[in-house]
């Protein structure tokens, strides 16, 4: 299993499951930011772009994920004031810019993105910027990666560990899964030659019938991870129970703001309530970001669902699963097909 969305684009764009023998799988995981955000949030996101004097500040990938409720681009339409920004930096200069609204940066990803948004957050609070909020919905990779493994009907062999995330965490944070689990790990890059050293080295593990951590990646990530960075993010955020697509609510897996910055929590300040509700019928999200079934085995996919008219946040992110084998695939006989294997 390929955790993080870069390594299954990276995988399809290179056109690396054509090099693969026949007994070698990969299986895309819950390494989505946008893709694991629950349709609750979602829902969430756009009650807060209906309110008045407000101003919703997001990543683009996060733009046109359907909700019950509909999605950003359409409360947008409907006259939603939604910007699409690079970084949450350029969120905290729209409020310096509009100092009459309320400007709340929609907070999204894992421990790759949490110590920019923390810095930005103290940064508001050093230069008594009162009109900046964040909605945090970030989420931490190894809580996940314990729910998905503790399912033992889940048949995974080893685990393609995600390079950005492990730049922050380090690769220490992946031994209790090798260990309790008997699951060998390897950290790599997003390079094709880093991937397919990566399996390389899971595959001999695997024949020598060994489970441990390794690091492919060693030019970017390290064993303890980015201590400074660690620094940041705990001194802003608190672990926090948090709703996933398709795991449901995962124990301390989520990153909620410190009491003493309340100011800068957009979900206190607009006393906003997440309420659960139902995925879209038919759509098996959740299972892909599981790795229980691809996204060939949706019976929505490239059908309902496209990337034009997207049912689920699958096919709608740079990073999906789903749009990564609808870009660079195509359905023949139930079966995706390589796009590099069908340009010669």
């Amino acid at each position: 299993m390929e955790v993080c969305g870069t390594h299954t684009m990276s995988v399809f764009r290179h056109g690396l499951r054509s090099l693969l023998p026949e007994t070698v799988d990969l299986i895309a995981g819950p390494g989505c930011p946008v893709c694991v955000t629950s349709a609750s949030h979602i829902d969430s996101f756009i009650s807060i772009v209906r309110q008045k004097g407000v101003r919703v500040a997001t990543f683009g990938d996060l733009y046109r994920v359907p909700g019950f409720e509909g999605s950003l681009a359409q409360a947008s339409a409907c006259g939603g004031r939604v910007d699409i920004v690079y970084s949450p930096v350029d969120a905290l200069q729209k409020a310096k810019d509009n100092p009459s609204e309320l400007v709340v940066f929609l907070g999204i990803g894992f421990e790759t993105t949490v110590p920019g948004v923390a810095a930005t957050i103290q940064e508001a609070a050093r230069n008594k910027v009162d009109n900046f909020a964040v909605f945090s919905t970030h989420k931490l990779m190894p809580p996940a990666l314990e729910a998905l493994f503790s399912d033992f009907s889940l048949r995974i062999d080893g685990l393609l560990c995600p390079g950005h995330v492990s730049a922050i965490i380090g690769v220490s944070a992946y031994e209790h899964l090798a260990d309790n689990y008997s699951l060998p790990c390897v950290v790599t890059g997003f390079e094709p030659a880093d991937i397919l050293q990566g399996i390389i080295m899971l595959a001999r593990q695997k024949r020598c019938c060994r489970s441990i951590v390794e690091n492919a990646y060693p030019r970017v990530v390290t064993w303890e991870g980015n201590k400074n960075a660690l620094e940041m993010l705990d001194s802003v955020f608190q672990v926090c129970d948090t709703s996933w697509r398709g795991f449901g609510v995962i124990p301390a897996s989520g990153l909620a703001i410190r009491p003493e910055f309340d100011l800068y929590n957009a979900e206190k300040r607009l006393n906003i309530v997440s309420k659960e509700v139902d995925e879209p019928t038919g759509c098996r999200c959740g299972s892909i970001l599981k790795g229980i079934c691809t996204p060939p085995d949706c019976p929505l996919f490239a059908g309902r669902c496209t990337p034009l008219n997207p049912v689920g946040p699958c096919m709608v992110s740079s990073e999906g699963s789903c749009a990564a084998y609808y870009r660079y695939g195509t359905v023949r006989e139930g079966k995706i097909m390589d796009h590099e294997l069908q340009n010669g």
